[in-house]
């Protein structure tokens, strides 16, 4: 039986003495805690020369990689001065530090989709501690945060990148170590509580942090699970007390990034002294080459602990919208209140919001998917009404967006969803994209598909269309704009569910082009083009206008009674006061998105509670399936990803919750009262 002797710079009251296998081979280890006294750990070295196969000690801090200085204090380096001289083999266990500090991050990152850390706000309680681990965390987030300044000398600074970390490592580090700056500091309260607001503000920010194993209970003194509930915790040899106390305080992922090679957790010192022990490897400048050889042979995955929920995921997004009129500004406390007090200033304050710089309107919280992942997001207002819009040119918008989506990469989001802008802002989404900090979507696609979907729902409430071998409506639907993205998108969802399909389109060659591609994929559908809405549409049961053009070609006074009618255009072709005209036509403008989730949190944004467009659950579908890519690009809508979209959306849960009109929402009465006055009009006929 080998012997391993860990000699720790730590408590004595964390001593132990085990038996353990390893590699087919048998060990005893023992822990001697020494409490930071140097001279005791040099007599227990001198103690166990040529009595233990491998010594290690552990408690050491390790040169930071921000600094090409070593260990500087003189007590310590005489201590390591003593290892070389000694027969017995001794390691501090830096080699596999560092190695699994890069890997269990980088193995993470592959393993959970790569891409559970982008864009991940991380706060490192001592950047200086973690530095091999921050540099590689660099690679995945600009996220960054370091409470060094605040913990080590009671400046109230939080760094915000490698490079200011890097500064501070270097001449200000040992700059303010000779300095008094801290004792003077800490004495006044003042101080003290600005220090304790900001590494407060920190722990908030943050969705994940990252604790030092040494000195760990101080770093997380001052916190409650007020702070620490639902974070991700990294640290390093995570003992069963500590995953108890995290577990307490609500941490909901905790990584260990020393591997567990044996039972019960111990030190990566002591898991580097097992490898050397049972490889034989020798003492000498070889050591640490071959000691590297054997861990790239290990399995040395990182542990992630899941005190709550297998599996735990949240993911996160941005979605930005604007308000479509002076009445959605009033949603905003100030603008009511102005707007009560004085009516008339609402022109005005319709000028002076669309100058305001992008804002966080809602926090979003509780969407949680039946596969188990969860989202959080933020939706965001750029205060621009469509009217300020078209009343600007589009690089003022632009400019905004580009705003909007850097606040949203700031705030952590991973994907960034953009509500439908103005027909003259067209290409602006499509700029976005080219050019934003983070993947953008403009839920194009999912509009289309929920549109149809809600137009299918919409005629099986009506029910004046009967079916044909229980799935194809035997109905007619028109749709104006047929060869336009979204229009042929539009074509394809109502192919699949109606007996014959109108085209109407003003090029009659892409016309025949689409007709030829869906015949061929359904053979059986009655199929018709024709350049003029005017010619079919009396006898149309469903018109689907997916055109601006539309406006020129349809009159709603021609279309029979009980037809349902879906706007997909932004602005909508037909007012208030032109649908009231036709109390037997249903005109609907798209349907809503029931979101999954028990206890969902979010502001009124003009739907029931829970309830959202199309384009918004896209961006949370596609945060929820971890997909963040520019998923519908600009105004582009393409069939296949209609098709994903959708199937996405059934696999998260996604329901049609309600179809809306040109007032909103239309209940289930509203609908039924359609019905009704299309029935006695149709019996006039």
């Amino acid at each position: 039986m080998k012997q391993i002797i860990n000699i720790s710079l730590g408590p004595e009251s964390e001593d132990y003495h085990l038996e353990t296998q390893f590699s087919g081979k048998k060990f005893k280890i023992q822990r001697f805690g020494t409490d930071q006294d140097l001279t005791k750990a040099e007599n227990l070295l001198l103690k166990w020369n040529k009595k233990a196969d491998v010594l290690c000690i552990s408690g050491i801090k390790y040169p930071s990689t921000m600094s090409s200085k070593g260990i500087t204090d003189r007590k310590t380096q005489e201590l390591l001065d003593l290892c070389e001289r000694l027969q017995t083999l001794v390691t501090t266990g830096e080699t596999l530090y560092r190695v699994s500090q890069e890997w269990s991050i980088r193995n993470i990152q592959f393993q959970l989709g790569n891409n559970y850390f982008t864009n991940a706000r991380v706060l490192f309680f001592s950047g200086i501690a973690n530095s091999t681990l921050a540099r590689v965390m660099s690679e995945y987030t600009d996220n960054i945060m370091f409470a060094d300044a605040i913990i080590e000398h009671d400046i109230p600074k939080v760094l915000h990148s490698i490079k200011e970390l890097e500064r501070y490592a270097g001449k200000a580090h040992d700059f303010l170590k000779k300095l008094p700056i801290g004792k003077i500091a800490s004495r006044k309260k003042q101080v003290k509580d600005l220090n304790k607001y900001q590494l407060k503000r920190a722990v908030e920010k943050a969705n994940v942090l990252v604790i030092p194993h040494e000195g760990f209970y101080d770093y997380i003194q001052d916190f409650s699970g007020e702070d620490l509930e639902g974070k991700i915790v990294i640290t390093t040899t995570a003992y069963e007390d500590r995953i108890d106390l995290l577990t307490q305080l609500g941490v909901e992922v905790i990584i260990d990034t020393t591997p567990q090679l044996i039972e019960p957790v111990v030190e990566d010192v002591v898991i580097e002294a097992l490898m050397i022990a049972a490889m034989d490897i020798p003492k000498g400048k070889q050591m640490k080459e071959d000691l590297l050889e054997i861990i790239s042979e290990q399995r040395l995955d990182p542990r992630i602990i899941y005190p709550f929920e297998p599996n735990k995921r949240v993911n996160r997004f941005a979605y930005l919208i604007h308000p479509l009129s002076q009445d959605h500004l009033k949603k905003l406390k100030t603008v009511e209140v102005i707007s009560e007090i004085s009516p008339k200033s609402m022109g005005l304050m319709e000028k002076i919001m669309a100058y305001s710089p992008p804002f966080v309107y809602s926090k979003v919280k509780g969407i949680k998917s039946p596969t188990g992942v969860e989202v959080e997001g933020w939706i965001i207002t750029i205060g621009e009404t469509a009217e300020q819009m078209q009343a600007h040119p589009p690089e003022f918008t632009t400019k905004k967006i580009m705003k909007a989506a850097l606040k949203a990469k700031k705030l952590g989001a991973q994907v960034m969803g953009i509500a439908m802008l103005p027909k003259g802002l067209k290409n602006t989404a499509l700029e976005v994209g080219k050019h934003a900090v983070l993947p953008i979507t403009t839920g194009n696609s999912y509009t289309a598909s929920t549109a149809l979907w809600a137009a299918a729902d919409a005629v099986r409430q009506m029910g004046l269309s009967k079916l044909k071998d229980g799935k194809i409506l035997r109905a007619k639907a028109m749709v104006i704009g047929a060869t336009g993205d979204v229009g042929s998108i539009c074509t394809r969802l109502l192919a699949t569910a109606f007996e014959e399909v109108y085209l109407v389109s003003r090029n009659m060659a892409k016309l025949l082009t689409l007709q030829e591609t869906l015949q061929a994929e359904k053979s059986d559908l009655k199929l018709f083009v024709s350049t003029r809405a005017d010619r079919y549409l009396d006898d149309m049961d469903v018109v689907v206008m997916a055109s601006s053009g539309a406006q020129k070609s349809i009159d709603i006074m021609r279309v029979k009674p009980g037809c349902v009618i879906t706007d997909i255009t932004r602005p909508m072709i037909f007012s208030q006061k032109q649908v009231a005209k036709r109390q037997d036509v249903l005109v609907i403008t798209g349907g809503e998105i029931e979101l999954p989730g028990v206890d969902i949190e979010m502001k009124d944004i003009g739907l029931p509670h829970g309830v959202a467009y199309a384009g918004l659950a896209e961006t949370i579908i596609l945060a929820l399936e971890g997909r963040f890519e520019d998923f519908t690009k600009g105004s582009n809508t393409e069939w296949e990803k209609v098709k994903e979209i959708y199937k996405l959306g059934i696999k998260h849960g996604m329901k049609l919750s309600s179809i809306s009109g040109v007032d909103g929402v239309l209940s289930e009465e509203d609908i039924a009262r359609v019905k009704s006055h299309a029935l006695k009009q149709r019996e006039k006929l």
